[in-house]
């Protein structure tokens, strides 16, 4: 047999913002590795876990493979015309107003564009917004009203070039690794660098900090009034800049001393020592070369616009903007949420930037020869499904996003698409919660077959280049949306034959009649020949005749995108969360990602690797409010409101705040029971940006009271729900685990193996009727099931058992270990998912001297790839080594 020979591709990453290259490797039709590529400036050849990990998750298992309608398969043709008769049919009885299209910061810009053009230009709604609403929406509208552009002032090297960096609201070790990495090497390089993180929880981002605000969450704005007012008083003002480049300073300044003047009382409304404050003033007033990073503890929230007006003022207020280590630095969520803008994605924009004004609508008319022109504002993500749930609207079109996890209040979500009249889902994947709802169900490309652009934090446009052929009946969303276009009888408009052709048409529009009015402009590259396109190395916009070669910084000249040319400062009056605490919700709610994990975790929960960091949804909360409660760490409790509630796995961590708790945001109903956080989160949002309120929350707190808990592995994944009140579901390498728990008694356990299993054990174990049940089932001598119940969490010896279930038969000797506890299981967690390195592997070799990151990465090589883990092995060695590290200011 021939071995077939390997090739390497030159690809983008489909996950955060940060947009690092990727060096593909395939063999045949398999991807067998993903590493950093080293020539693209994003990443330098770095690669966080995620990316490494995308051999394991681009596989055809679990795909959408072909289209269908009513649940049934059918032809393509057959679901082209129904989609196209059903949007039709609506369109004619109610209005194009009655239909609309919600997108997905995964999507590629080819994708997007294609979207907005049919259904702002040709069936003439406005009602298109996108996931990106939920992340980078209060950064967008904070931006457009400072520099007249949804636009990044900076770029990456900005980090390395900077001589203080303030993350805000990020926990960039976790959600941006790679830049992190970037920060990390500048710290140890340059010592003298300072780093300064503000936010609520102590974070793995710490790691870096010499300072630390723990701010009480949604007090940002004070906190940055408070600094324009120090500025100001002690003369630090940059005056050349604020009278030649910007307005409105004065009224900025004087709302600011309105609330902050006092330092003392800012502190205690902070609720941050007075000293660190200070400290942070003066850090940031002498520092020239300031760049501050910021992110969704800023953007998700009530007043998130507000808050980034309040930030860009103290950038401006010292001339801080645009220059070589010196800027303000949104770090945007998704891999294309820039690049979904650029062409119009947000219910409020048109494409290359537009907006609704009558010279811009008549603008983008012009250039698409478009019959039926969208001309107002249409409905942002909130009041999208608000209108669906009242019948305002009757068909929606879901491309490649999973609302039903990601947005607020998931049950009056769920009402909506119950009574939507139309549901058409484009989806990779053939179960997601969003599926369930389907009318039309149409199967779409993924990361390794789709081919196009998209674009990072940095402004930078990289393609993603398509290498695996599509499973089964799967297209690109750019070509399902051109052939429901042309059933609609739109064919000439968009007859693309190619993501190149779409491309050029997008460059085309961002120069179309522009004369330097808007900062978004490609029109550098309409002209791309198929070759050229295909062969685009990484590019900043804007890219045209007077930046051929793209622009790292904005505004270094002083000039900006307003309708005076000048920055504009904004007059901030701070204002608490509008889910407000009361004695039956005392506790403030916030939401976020973890480490291994991506959004809905339709792709990354997949994998084995990326599910043992955090393999249950959990509760992180402070020591003190558990033992309120009366938690216990590793316990199970319920966080509650009246919308609904959560069930999950007590974390105790002496970084977070008490009276504040942190639920993740990844779990849905395919991997738990009752584990999605955003049920619980209110539609309050940013009135300017309609940005919903993620990150304050109000919750009850309690045990959650079991009668015993159990861990199923078996070797194929269950075809049914478990009967259980707390479930969560975990992929392994060569099994499948459940956790679970119930408050009812079992009283035979046997017989709820043959009715839930099909099979009574042939092991089992119990020492008493109470105490611990272990059973095991066998397939032809192949292990099939195990089996473990006791009273708390059961202590299984996992890997063990799970490399068992690879085995064709098992000695009697490895029968009997499968009913072999694991003293450590409990409190052992995995910390380095790259080389698989637990907790316990680390505190051992720390107790033989290995007390240092550099000594633990040469003998258990944990930290020495992505580096992700690199804060976790820290806290460990700060646990087990007295003062072995020294503690941050």
């Amino acid at each position: 047999m021939n071995k077939q020979a390997k090739r390497k591709v030159s690809t983008t990453c489909p996950y955060c913002g940060v947009g690092c290259g990727v060096q593909a490797s395939i063999q045949g039709n398999d991807l067998i590795a993903t590493t950093g590529d080293q020539r693209h400036s994003a990443n330098l050849g770095r690669l966080c876990i995620k990316g490494s990990k995308l051999p394991e998750t681009g596989g055809h298992a679990g795909r959408l493979l072909y289209p269908q309608v009513a649940g049934q398969r059918v032809s393509w043709d057959q679901a082209v015309k129904s989609a196209a008769e059903g949007l039709q049919g609506i369109i004619d009885r109610h209005g194009p107003e009655s239909v609309a299209f919600y997108l997905s910061g995964q999507l590629l810009t080819e994708d997007y564009y294609v979207a907005n053009k049919l259904m702002k230009g040709f069936i003439g709604s406005s009602h298109v917004d996108t996931n990106s609403r939920l992340c980078m929406a209060s950064t967008v509208a904070g931006h457009k009203r400072a520099f007249g552009a949804d636009a990044v002032p900076g770029c990456y090297e900005d980090l390395e070039l900077a001589d203080l960096l303030v993350l805000v609201g990020s926990n960039a070790a976790w959600n941006h690794p790679v830049l992190y990495q970037r920060i990390q090497a500048a710290k140890q390089e340059r010592p003298e660098l300072k780093v300064v993180v503000i936010d609520p929880r102590r974070t793995a981002t710490c790691d870096l900090a010499d300072l630390h605000l723990a701010l009480k969450p949604g007090t940002d704005s004070l906190l940055f009034n408070a600094l324009l007012v120090h500025l100001a008083e002690n003369q630090y003002l940059d005056h050349e800049f604020i009278c030649n480049s910007t307005d409105h300073f004065t009224d900025s300044l004087l709302t600011a001393l309105a609330e902050a003047a006092d330092l003392k009382t800012v502190a205690s409304q902070l609720d941050v020592p007075e000293h660190q404050l200070m400290t942070f003033f003066n850090w940031f007033a002498e520092t020239p070369k300031t760049v501050t990073l910021f992110s969704q503890g800023v953007n998700q929230s009530s007043s998130g616009t507000d808050k980034v007006n309040a930030l860009i003022n103290c950038h401006l207020a010292t001339g801080r903007v645009g220059k070589p280590g010196s800027t303000p630095f949104s770090l945007t969520g998704q891999p294309n949420a820039m690049g979904g803008r650029e062409v119009g994605g947000l219910a409020n924009q048109l494409a290359a930037h537009m907006g609704f004004s009558s010279e811009e609508v008549t603008l983008v008319e012009e250039f698409w020869q478009a019959p039926r022109m969208a001309r107002q504002e249409g409905y942002k993500a909130l009041d999208l499904f608000k209108a669906i749930h009242r019948g305002d609207i009757k068909a929606i079109w879901i491309q490649g996003t999973n609302p039903l996890v990601s947005l607020p209040d998931s049950q009056f979500v769920r009402e909506a698409l119950e009574k939507c009249e139309l549901v058409i889902v484009s989806e990779a994947m053939a179960e997601t919660d969003t599926m369930e709802f389907a009318d039309i169900a149409l199967p779409a490309t993924t990361w390794s077959e789709k081919n196009g652009t998209v674009t990072n934090s940095e402004r930078r446009i990289s393609r993603q280049r398509g290498f695996l052929p599509a499973p089964g009946e799967a297209r690109h969303d750019w070509q399902i949306l051109c052939q429901v276009a042309k059933a609609l009888g739109h064919g000439e408009a968009f007859n693309y034959q190619s993501p190149a052709a779409i491309f050029r048409e997008h460059a085309a529009l961002s120069g179309f009649k522009n004369q330097g009015q808007r900062c978004f402009d490609i029109s550098g590259l309409q002209h791309l020949t198929d070759q050229a396109y295909e062969s685009l190395q990484p590019v900043q916009w804007p890219v045209n005749s007077s930046n051929p070669l793209g622009t790292e910084r904005l505004f270094t000249q002083g000039k900006f995108f307003t309708a005076s040319q000048r920055a504009q400062f904004l007059s901030i009056q701070s204002r608490p969360p509008e889910q407000k605490l009361d004695p039956a919700y005392p506790f403030r709610l916030n939401t976020g990602r973890i480490r291994d994990q991506w959004h809905s975790m339709t792709r990354t929960g997949r994998s084995a690797a990326l599910m043992q960091h955090r393999s249950e949804p959990f509760i992180e909360v402070h020591p003190e409010d558990a033992a309120q409660v009366g938690l216990q760490d590793q316990g199970l409790a319920r966080v509650s409101h009246p919308q609904g509630e959560y069930l999950g796995r007590v974390r105790f961590s002496e970084g977070q705040r008490p009276g504040e708790i942190f639920l993740p945001m990844h779990w849905n109903r395919q991997f738990t029971g009752k584990g999605l956080c955003n049920q619980l989160i209110e539609q309050i949002c940013d009135p300017v940006s309609g940005q919903p309120e993620s990150k304050q929350g109000r919750v009850q707190l309690e045990a959650l009271k079991t009668s015993w808990q159990a861990q199923l592995l078996v070797a194929q994944p269950l075809k049914k729900p478990l009967p259980a009140t707390y479930l969560a579901e975990q992929p392994l390498t060569n099994s499948h685990s459940y956790v679970f728990a119930g408050s009812q008694a079992v009283e035979d356990w046997s017989g709820w193996c043959e009715e839930t299993l099909g099979q009574r054990p042939q092991m089992h174990l119990q020492t008493s009727q109470e105490g611990p049940f272990r059973a095991a089932g066998f397939d032809q001598g192949q292990l099939a099931w195990v089996l473990a119940v006791s009273r708390e969490r059961p202590q299984l010896a996992i890997k063990e058992i799970d490399q068992q279930f690879a085995s064709s038969s098992l000695s009697p000797e490895a029968r009997q270990a499968l009913f072999t506890p694991s003293e450590h299981q409990a409190e052992d967690q995995l910390i380095c998912s790259c080389f698989q390195v637990s907790a316990n592997q680390i505190k051992q070799a720390i107790s033989e001297g290995q007390d240092t990151p550099e000594l633990l990465g040469q003998s258990l090589s944990c930290g020495t790839n992505c580096g992700s883990c690199l804060p976790e092995i820290k806290s460990l060695i700060e646990q087990e080594v007295p003062h072995g590290i020294t503690e941050l200011v």
